[in-house]
């Protein structure tokens, strides 16, 4: 939490005017009383209409200073906390993107979602009611006290014994039911979780006909957290009863007292009436002060969360920063390269070999989980070598800086992303001055040409996450994407499985066609994708299996043939 006060550098003096025009107002109202038993004890007593009618109009001057104070407070606490969760979320969001993909694949996508909304949301109430409320209650509460021993040593004895009682309930009650509120955090994070894979899943549920089965799992879980929440629920509806059992005792106990007292001619009648509303201000703080202890504990577990996430680092190193060429003939190289993900019990590549040509098409294929994205991402240092050197343009690529290694790589995932704009706006990402030409260049060698006239032109819409496109159409913009800012090395993994065979073939002959010649790299489960490259490298289970071009291959690896006769079998070929 401490790391956090940074974020609240900028206002300090709103951090002190919030809580200090708080107090201003609390000492108004502290005054309230006195006024009240001037009222009863001179005005009321003697028949005095005119002094009475100044002490009311006492009362509306305090009331109205102190709503003045309370709405200034209100606005100083208010622009404090909502500038530190502006500066706190702007923070973590920069700092997630600085995270790489090993970061992040630990963290989860969910889990960065909830830091960066509720869990930011939730320190910001924190810091905001700490600032309105964290000096008020303890003040008004010592301060009632202390006024009523200015009225009567021997009734205030009630005051000082009311509060410890009070003070052992509202806090026992807080030390039983906070750490059960923080379990039913937990379960209500389960139930969100498999509210959010229902309703993204929600086809595949239907298509297996799951309903039944996903009904019962999250009636399950619902029925956890309801019952935590009425354990919780029923320990915390404890406090209001139990206080004002014990203030209405001491209250009685007070006016018992008062009465004797007045009748002895110790005290007034207004001062009784003063003591009366002393010990109400206390009742209401000390639930306000338990209230805001509940919700400064949660705001502190968020916090905590979110700082969690602030001491997770780039395991990625950036050293010297060299300036990228790709003059060499042979830009690309792998010498011994080895990766493991974090937490992964096995190697998902292991040794591979292997050096790429300036303009050359390097073709990778293997079964399905053989490493050929792996092998891919490990060139815009998506994840570093845990073994051996991945070499771009004779250098390591540790010793780039990332906006000089990716500008000169253009990469289509696996999964076509599409962000919520324009289609000019999805298109210019990685190249923001891009000229018209070259964005209908690039839809051009795509084939995308008829998506854009299908949808209207550069202008059309596209929702979130291309909800607006089929497969195929994503893929083709996302490839148009990747070419518009022309890369020496292009990576299209696996990014053509939407599309019809010829449609593919002809994507493909319009790459190689391409003026600047750039270096390809074709991950693809078909064998005809990768056909005609100079370069194929056959993966399985992580291991170079095969290296060469199909006519080596088909003479020499096994698990080429295999693929290769499994798409084309040997009758076709005869």
């Amino acid at each position: 939490m401490k790391r956090l006060y940074i974020y609240l550098r900028d206002y300090k003096k709103e951090c002190v005017l919030a809580p200090l025009f708080k107090m201003l107002e609390a000492s108004f109202e502290l005054i309230v009383p006195l006024v009240m038993a001037a009222i009863i004890d001179t005005g009321i007593e003697q028949g005095d209409k005119s002094y009475i009618v100044n002490m009311c109009l006492i009362l509306v001057a305090l009331g109205i200073v102190g709503l003045v104070c309370s709405i200034t407070a209100q606005f100083y606490s208010a622009k404090a906390a909502v500038g530190f969760a502006t500066k706190l979320r702007h923070a973590l969001f920069a700092h997630l993107l600085d995270l790489s993909f090993t970061e992040i694949d630990t963290l989860g996508t969910s889990t960065m979602i909830t830091r960066m909304t509720s869990d930011v949301n939730q320190t910001q109430t924190g810091v905001n009611m700490v600032l309105r409320l964290f000096l008020r209650s303890p003040f008004v509460v010592f301060g009632a006290m202390i006024m009523a021993f200015t009225i009567d040593t021997k009734s205030a004895g009630i005051f000082l014994i009311a509060i410890v009682l009070l003070s052992i309930v509202v806090f026992g009650i807080m030390a039983i039911s906070i750490p059960m509120l923080k379990r039913v955090q937990k379960n209500l994070d389960s139930v969100l979780q498999i509210t959010r894979e229902n309703l993204l899943g929600v086809r595949v549920i239907r298509a297996f006909c799951g309903e039944d089965k996903e009904r019962k799992e999250f009636h399950q879980r619902n029925s956890e957290l309801t019952k935590k929440q009425k354990k919780a629920g029923f320990i915390s509806a404890l406090m209001n009863p139990v206080t004002y059992v014990i203030i209405n005792i001491a209250i009685a106990y007070l006016i018992w007292v008062g009465a004797i007292q007045v009748d002895h001619g110790v005290l007034t009648q207004g001062q009784v009436v003063a003591l009366y509303s002393y010990m109400s201000q206390i009742l209401v703080e000390l639930i306000k002060l338990a209230n805001l202890i509940v919700t400064v504990n949660k705001s502190a577990a968020c916090a905590k969360r979110v700082a969690d996430v602030f001491d997770i680092k780039n395991s990625m190193e950036f050293k010297n920063c060299e300036k990228l060429s790709l003059e060499k003939e042979d830009i690309i190289e792998f010498r011994n390269v080895s990766l493991e993900y974090q937490g992964a019990g096995d190697e998902s590549l292991s040794d591979i070999n292997f050096s790429a040509k300036k303009g050359q098409t390097i073709g990778i294929i293997g079964g399905t989980g053989s490493g050929k994205s792996s092998l891919v991402n490990l060139l815009p240092r998506f994840y570093d070598a845990t073994n051996g050197e991945v070499l771009i343009g004779g250098k390591n690529v540790k010793h780039y800086s990332v906006k000089e290694l990716r500008d000169k790589i253009g990469i289509v995932m696996q999964k076509a992303v599409m962000f919520e704009g324009t289609i000019e706006s999805n298109l210019i990402f990685g190249k923001k001055e891009a000229r018209q030409e070259e964005l209908e260049d690039a839809i051009t060698i795509a084939q995308a040409t008829d998506v854009v006239n299908a949808k209207g032109g550069f202008n059309a819409s596209i929702e979130q996450g291309g909800r607006n496109l089929s497969g195929g159409q994503k893929q083709r913009l996302s490839i148009a994407r990747a070419l518009v800012k022309k890369p020496e090395i292009l990576i299209l993994d696996d990014s053509a499985s939407a599309l019809d065979y010829a449609t593919d073939a002809k994507l493909r002959s319009a790459i190689k066609n391409l003026s600047y010649q750039p270096t390809v790299f074709i991950v693809s489960q078909r064998a005809a994708s990768i056909l005609h490259a100079d370069l194929i490298l056959v993966l399985e289970d992580g291991r170079l299996v095969g290296k060469g071009t199909h006519n080596e291959l088909i003479e020499s690896c096994e698990v080429y043939q295999e693929i290769y006769y499994s798409q084309f079998p040997k009758e076709v070929q005869a």
